[in-house]
């Protein structure tokens, strides 16, 4: 008679999906013995992994007895208990419970088994030190960290669980390829049909098991706020928990050393992906508050270490820290993620890359866009980047242009960006266009790769360090699709009527005006968006006004003369203007700053603007008389100082610069 526990096997076999390599690795240890040893955290499919590899002992005649650890006392009868004959396949499940006699079991226990028997340990921790520092061990163990499921593999646990192909990309961009993860989605998708959740936070029972089954107890509310603030940064030392949790650092950062779920890294701590998110969504969903404010705190630190750099390549890689984990819940996101640029670094374009750089764009992009690259890299070497692999080679590229009127006409990409940016607000003098027009990886074009984390890792730092931009525009990439939902979070526009052709391909165009919303503003945007708070959408239309030089000078002198007048104070075109927007001064508190260093000037120009405009005592002729002037000289005057706050107010409109409201 066939009873429920066999037709559960036979289920469970046909949902397995993966582990090939495992299982072809103890495949190859029957008949010869040794012990494999398996660790990763909860939920990563240990005990599903064992129940195959039992199926699999079964087929070659051998006896597999398994023995969980969460169902027998940590003591040596549990497993002396067991007769262990000839051709033994011994498999101990949750062996983290069983640690107490972890000695005994590598010391007399498993000596004591036939030599031919094959021991598989699963647990959420590796072998202790003394396993490995044992030589004879060495020879006879096999150690095997548990990882997610690969992309293939997730897919096909998908399919065979009947999944719509078309869930597939979502929910393994969601889970990961976590195991547990990946199953409760799938019960989630068919407990709600057709509803596709867009993120762990959408499915809070969810959120709620995995905390359960992947977090032992906490042993106190300091150390889950140290998981908490793991949840923000992509990598933890013991430098960021105390900038942010204070004393006691040292103590919860040895702590997080022994999580299951905790990797360590040559810069430090990394969290299980899947854990990430979950203390993620969790915190965000329980406590928005303490949420904003670990992330700000987090955030801050990173900012500061970023400042601080020694070199270029530190800075770069604190960035792509910052972008895995702060980047926006999209596909792109997921694609960075997945992309970490451990052993690739951005460098100058060199003599002896172009031949590389123009072979790699003709393979990928066609003959055409390769000849403009050459002809870009000729033109504005400086403006390209180059990401190197582990021996120095290009790896892949990207180029920032510096657009003027000049450049016009060589270049249909060149020329569509800076056309949309005559029409809709014409850089003034001083200020750039910034053009993204290249960005190709070698081996995966424009799919993930390290080159693509470092590709944004470039953008940032552009638009960190540029000053006197007027426009940002993003023209490198050809997918819309995927790339507009995470430049919209970073407030670029789409500018459909920039997008142009090259070849067979389309590239689509995406546009910032920075003085429309300059970086302070954008800066707290993007700080918003981190933590879900609400943040207007990224839009073409602006409450700020961009005024050509002319049109700035006589809105300056207009502003003087209705100094006193609030209601035409307000009509002015400087009230929508950057140097406004961005000053926590008023327009007649700037006029006022601006005019202070005339006191300077030994013509007496400070008297002239104060007894004309700031504190007017009359006609000018007055003003004349009082001042012991002609009235041409003090016209003459007059307009000096006026030239002089108009440049003063010009100098802060173009280039933004911070100023003391004090």
């Amino acid at each position: 008679m066939t009873v429920i526990g066999q037709r559960l096997r036979e289920l469970r076999r046909r949902a397995f999906a993966g582990r090939a390599g495992e299982i072809e690795l103890f495949r190859s240890m029957l008949g010869t013995g040794g012990v494999l040893y398996l660790h990763g955290p909860g939920g990563i499919g240990k005990s599903a992994l064992l129940d195959v590899l039992a199926d699999a002992a079964v087929t070659v005649g051998a006896d597999p007895i398994t023995i969980d650890g969460r169902y027998v006392p940590p003591v040596p009868s549990s497993l002396q208990a067991h007769s262990i004959g000839d051709r033994a396949v011994l498999l101990l499940d949750t062996y983290e419970l069983l640690a107490p006699i972890d000695d005994w079991v590598r010391e007399e226990f498993l000596p004591a088994l036939p030599a031919d028997a094959v021991v598989v340990i699963a647990g959420r921790q590796p072998p202790s030190s003394r396993w490995l520092a044992d030589p004879a061990w060495r020879e006879l163990i096999w150690v095997v960290a548990l990882r997610n499921l690969a992309p293939c593999d997730s897919r096909a646990y998908l399919a065979g669980q009947n999944v719509p192909a078309e869930f597939h990309e979502n929910l393994l961009d969601i889970s990961h390829g976590h195991p547990l993860a990946l199953s409760m989605l799938v019960d989630a998708v068919r407990r709600g049909g057709c509803a596709l959740p867009r993120t762990l936070g959408d499915l809070p029972e969810i959120v709620r098991e995995l905390l359960t089954r992947t977090l032992d107890e906490v042993p106190g509310p300091r150390h889950r706020l140290a998981l908490e603030v793991c949840a923000h940064a992509n990598v933890i030392t013991e430098n960021l928990l105390r900038a942010v949790l204070g004393d006691n650092s040292a103590e919860l950062f040895t702590w997080l050393r022994t999580l299951s779920f905790i990797e360590e890294g040559p810069y430090g701590l990394s969290l299980h992906e899947v854990v990430r998110d979950v203390l993620d969504a969790d915190l965000r969903w329980r406590d928005p508050e303490r949420y904003a404010e670990v992330h700000r705190l987090v955030r801050a630190d990173l900012v500061a270490r970023i400042r601080s750099a020694p070199d270029a390549r530190e800075q770069q890689r604190l960035l792509a820290d910052a972008i895995v984990v702060t980047c926006p819940r999209t596909r792109l996101a997921a694609y960075v993620a997945a992309a970490r640029p451990v052993d690739h670094h951005i460098d100058a374009l060199r003599s002896e890359d172009t031949a590389p750089i123009v072979e790699m764009t003709t393979q990928a992009q066609g003959a055409e866009q390769a000849e403009l690259v050459d002809y870009w890299m000729r033109r504005q070497p400086g403006a390209f980047q180059v990401f190197r692999g582990p021996t120095g080679e290009p790896k892949g590229f990207c180029a920032c242009l510096d657009l003027r009127a000049e450049d016009i006409g060589a270049d249909p990409g060149a020329d569509s960006m800076w056309q949309y940016t005559q029409r809709h607000g014409a850089a003034r003098s001083g200020e750039h266009v910034r053009a993204w027009r290249f960005f190709l990886d070698r081996d995966h074009g424009q799919a993930s790769s390290p080159s693509l984390t470092l590709f944004a890792v470039c953008q940032v730092l552009d638009i960190l360090i540029r000053d006197r931009s007027a426009w940002t525009l993003v023209g490198a990439y050809a997918d819309a699709g995927l790339w507009g939902p995470t430049l919209g979070y970073l407030d670029f526009w789409s500018a459909p009527e920039a997008a142009y052709t090259i070849g067979e391909t389309t590239y689509p165009v995406f546009a910032h005006d920075w003085r429309r919303t300059g970086l302070a503003e954008w800066l707290q945007l993007i700080a918003a968006r981190e933590v879900g708070a609400p943040a207007r959408p990224a839009v073409e239309e602006s409450t700020q006004l961009v005024l050509s030089e002319s049109e700035f000078a006589e809105s300056v002198r207009a502003a003087l003369r209705d100094l006193h007048m609030p209601q035409a104070l307000q009509r002015n075109p400087l009230m929508r203007s950057r140097v406004v927007r961005s000053s926590a001064a008023g327009l007649d508190e700037l006029l006022a700053m601006a005019a202070e260093p005339l006191r300077a000037d030994r013509r007496g120009l400070f008297e002239v603007v104060d007894r004309t405009f700031l504190r007017p005592v009359g006609p000018q002729e007055r003003v004349a008389q009082s001042l012991h002037l002609s009235f041409s000289t003090y016209r003459r005057h007059r307009d000096l100082a006026v030239a002089h706050i108009v440049d003063w107010m010009w100098e802060r409109e173009v280039h933004g610069h911070q100023m003391s409201t004090g």
